[in-house]
Order: C-alpha cells, then sequence, then structure tokens
C-alpha cells in the first residue's frame, strides 16, 4: 500500500437525510459500519467518503459548504476516489475499508441539487464496507 491521500474530516448524522456534522473521530465495526452512524448497518453502503476536490467543483456555484454537507462520513484530500476499482482495499487510521459502489441514485433532489441544479454525490461519492475494525481521525492517512 502507498500514502496517496488524507482524511479532512469526519462527518456522522443521527438521522438519515441530513447533513452531517463533523465530530472528532469515528469507530468503525465490522459488519456494521460507524458506531451512532445512521447508515451504520450490515449492507454495502456502511461508510461514505467525498473528495474535497469535489466540494470544489459545487463551491463554483458560490455555495458556502462545510464538510458533511454531502452527508458523506470521510471527507478526503489526494485521492480521486470515484476512480477506485470496486474492491479496493483502504487503509484509514486502524481501520481497513473496501469500496463497494461508485456514486448513488440522488433520492429526490437535496438542497444543493435543487439550488445548483448541479450535485457531485451522485457521481463522485464513493461507498465502502468496514473490514477491519477500528477508529478514524482527522489527518489519518489513506493508504491503498
Amino acid at each position: 500500500m502507498n500514502i496517496k491521500g488524507k482524511v479532512i474530516s469526519v462527518n456522522t448524522s443521527k438521522e438519515k437525510g441530513v447533513v452531517k456534522d463533523p465530530v472528532s473521530e469515528i469507530k468503525l465495526q465490522v459488519n456494521h459500519g460507524i458506531v451512532g452512524d445512521a447508515h451504520a448497518g450490515d449492507w454495502h453502503r456502511q461508510v461514505s467518503l467525498l473528495g474535497v476536490e469535489s466540494y470544489e467543483k459545487m463551491r463554483a456555484y458560490d455555495l458556502e459548504l462545510a464538510n458533511g454537507a454531502f452527508a458523506e462520513n470521510i471527507t478526503t484530500e489526494g485521492i480521486v476516489l470515484y476512480e477506485l476499482p470496486i474492491g479496493t482495499q483502504m487503509k484509514i487510521g486502524e481501520t481497513i475499508l473496501e469500496v463497494t459502489q461508485i456514486g448513488k441514485k440522488c433520492h429526490s433532489g437535496c438542497a444543493i441539487s435543487v439550488r445548483t441544479g448541479d450535485c457531485v454525490m451522485p457521481k463522485e461519492g464513493i461507498f465502502c464496507k468496514v473490514i477491519k475494525n477500528g477508529i478514524i481521525k482527522l489527518d489519518d492517512t489513506i493508504d491503498y
């Protein structure tokens, strides 16, 4: 594995369909996802990631966007996430995640897409399942 990027924010929410709030660290469990996050469960989309590079595309619309605005659990820097093949394993902090899905169907149009006519999460966000338990926190490196 080579160091390719870093974590610039970790984010959670207690309910689905809302912006996630930055937290100091997240605890991940195999067959579950992030402890305390609304999207946790025994399924293929346990953890979501979006690159800060994708945020920059949306800031061209003059939007003020905090990390977690696209409901991603981990905001990254230095990796083109949506180019990673399904099955790619990443070591982040103490954990290992496996890419299971690239992009997703947008629910009914988030507030961002309603305002701008565009959103990056359906095209550039990725989803993973937890392969190894552990903690992820701000500034952790991402190796894959």
